[in-house]
């Protein structure tokens, strides 16, 4: 029987959210909230997270294709996997603690974050054990939460599998890149705009400082009165509206340059993120990148449920890749084409996947009018 003699995991990369965000050495822990204050990161994951959400996750065993579907008794099974998938993109690990009953079968899931968990290692190096610090006040903080009552997804590891570490590490140098250059372009649009232009007096000698700024106020209140229409300005007055040099231009063309960075980092391609990248690209190659992408990360999922549930777990991305079914129709359009299959096997397959109703009558040859299909 192992020891309760516990001690904290080590990870010398523990990067947090904070890290990412701000630069900050502190290994703090700080909600996904704030990172998703970020733009360009609520973009991505949102986007990736969602299309996790909506593939299918298949079990072998029906009890538990029913806990999959339904995992949590506070939200619906969409957002409850939509939640971990976010996690697990922002912060590289998520939880989710099994409620059970005596006999070891599953209630319901529980979904925790980072900053409810704390993750120790026996002293044999057997296991892992949890604290976890429940919101109810009547459970409380529940210490020494064996590994099998908690599903622990890592999306990538340095120390054997034990912690995760967040993607968004790699990126503290971009973020701060993207943060001195947003201040630079706000910096330099005020100081750009804070004279709409230059009133020149041709003529008329040289006018003190008080003449300077009444005939100022007068020419502004000129353009009030005409609603910021024509100014009027006789041969003795020149006036010339000021323009954002290219340079400030040229900042305002960056600012959105990490986007590109960050879709890098979580593997898609960056024209799913803003529409544009490699024009050259076919939209199949496209998505066909996308759709491995996903499938790394649904491995994650899958191989914490395979590990951790007597049951096989499988994983189906087409109703996130391809919604509407007409891309798989296609492909089985061109496989009975190419006599890999026949119409019926194709109707079968169809139906099956929802693509055609499973009452659709049967296709009987005869044409309106009464004519045979087979006799033209």
């Amino acid at each position: 029987m192992p020891i309760f003699n516990l001690m904290s995991v080590p990870d010398s990369d523990n990067y947090t959210v904070t890290n990412f965000l701000t630069g900050g050495t502190e290994n703090n822990y700080v909600s996904a909230r704030e990172a998703l204050h970020n733009s360009d990161v609520f973009a991505i994951v949102n986007l990736i997270s969602g299309d996790l959400a909506t593939s299918r996750i298949r079990a072998s065993a029906s009890r538990m294709q029913g806990m999959i579907d339904n995992p949590s008794t506070m939200s619906n099974g969409h957002l409850f996997w939509k939640s971990v998938f976010l996690q697990l993109l922002l912060g590289g690990e998520a939880f989710v603690y099994r409620w059970r009953n005596k006999n070891g079968v599953d209630l319901r899931w529980e979904y925790l974050r980072p900053s409810q968990v704390d993750v120790f290692e026996l002293d044999d190096g057997s296991s892992l054990v949890y604290n976890v610090t429940f919101d109810e006040p009547g459970i409380g903080i529940v210490n020494s939460i064996p590994q099998s009552d908690m599903l622990h997804f890592r999306l990538i590891s340095r120390n054997g599998g034990k912690t995760g570490i967040s993607p968004l590490a790699s990126l503290s140098s971009e973020m701060a890149i993207k943060k001195a250059n947003t201040n630079l372009t706000l910096t330099a649009l005020k100081q750009a705009i804070v004279s709409p232009g230059i009133l020149t007096i041709k003529k008329g000698g040289l006018l003190n400082e008080k003449q300077k700024a009444a005939r100022s106020r007068r020419f502004m209140a000129q353009q009030e009165s005409s609603n910021y229409g024509p100014v009027v300005l006789d041969d003795l007055e020149d006036y010339k509206p000021l323009e954002i040099k290219s340079d400030v231009s040229a900042l305002l063309n960056q600012t959105d340059w990490t986007a590109n960075q960050i879709a890098k980092v979580y593997g898609i391609p960056d024209s799913y993120l803003n529409g544009q990248g490699d024009q050259q690209s076919s939209l199949d190659q496209i998505k066909g990148m996308y759709t491995n992408a996903l499938n790394r990360y649904m491995g994650t999922i899958l191989g914490e449920l395979n590990n951790k549930l007597n049951c096989r777990f499988t994983a189906d991305l087409r109703p996130a890749v391809d919604p509407l079914g007409d891309g798989y129709a296609t492909k089985i359009s061109e496989m009975v084409k190419t006599n890999a299959i026949d119409g019926n096997q194709a109707r079968y397959i169809l139906q099956k996947s929802g693509y055609f109703p499973e009452d659709m009558p049967e296709y009987s040859g005869i044409l309106k009018g009464g004519e045979d299909n087979d006799s033209n």
